[in-house]
């Protein structure tokens, strides 16, 4: 799927707040519109929610693979939300518990009405696995709109960059314009890649008026909103990162 114009006007960092978590996409609060973030337990979305927020306390980051566990929801304050989901593949976790995370990975993708993009991050440095590959297929046969983040670009050499944009590309089954290239430990393409979600967001909000009574999204019963402590912090930030 191309990967839209965006609008430097636009690409300040995304103030994402943590509001809550859930493990059905049933728990999860309403929205006008939503972008995902999906990929391998050690891809680094953490650490890219982090980058696009300028935050770097925001998401918890981990050098054990598997730490999201739950739909992880942040508001961006004007009706918008984003979504980590729990990352596949090489998590050390019981297959009953993987198990449950591709069911909760599926409900939410297939059940979330108001999903404008699911942004599918690729180890840039190593290419497309084939848990990748399976659920860029998974998510094409769903007709679900997705894009292409290549993760990392720092770690690939300048002078090899064109020829691993090709491989990328080609083993992604996508344009090489497709794929979204960032480092969140360089801040490349990071401002381009929130022009695009803003974008996304954009246009989710336009298919989807607010109604006069509407508000940013509130926590389902049983949850409470997560507030920062005055070092910009969260005191149970491993509970949900």
């Amino acid at each position: 799927m191309e990967a839209p114009r965006y609008s430097r006007r636009v690409s300040a960092p995304l103030r994402f707040r943590f509001v809550t978590s859930g493990d059905d996409v049933w728990r999860l609060p309403p929205t006008r519109a939503e972008v995902a973030f999906l990929g391998r337990s050690n891809v680094g979305k953490s650490s890219l929610l982090n980058a696009l927020a300028n935050h770097k306390r925001l998401a918890h980051t981990s050098k054990t693979p598997g730490r999201t566990q739950l739909l992880n929801l942040f508001e961006l304050g004007d009706g918008t939300t984003a979504v980590d989901l729990p990352g596949y593949g090489f998590a050390a976790v019981p297959g009953k518990t993987r198990s449950g995370w591709q069911s909760m990975i599926e409900g939410y993708l297939l059940e979330r009405a108001e999903l404008q993009m699911v942004l599918v991050l690729v180890d840039g440095e190593i290419g497309p696995t084939k848990l990748d590959v399976q659920m860029l297929g998974w998510l094409r046969a769903h007709g679900l709109p997705h894009t292409v983040v290549a993760s990392k670009q720092d770690k690939v050499k300048p002078s090899k960059r064109g020829v691993r944009r090709r491989e990328v590309a080609e083993g992604c089954g996508v344009e090489v314009d497709d794929v979204v290239w960032v480092s969140a430990a360089k801040g490349e393409g990071i401002e381009k890649l929130r022009g695009h979600i803003h974008n996304w967001l954009a246009e989710g909000l336009a298919r989807n008026p607010a109604s006069p009574d509407s508000s940013a999204p509130a926590a389902p019963a049983g949850f409470v909103v997560v507030e920062p402590g005055p070092d910009g912090t969260y005191d149970d930030e491993d509970e949900w990162s």
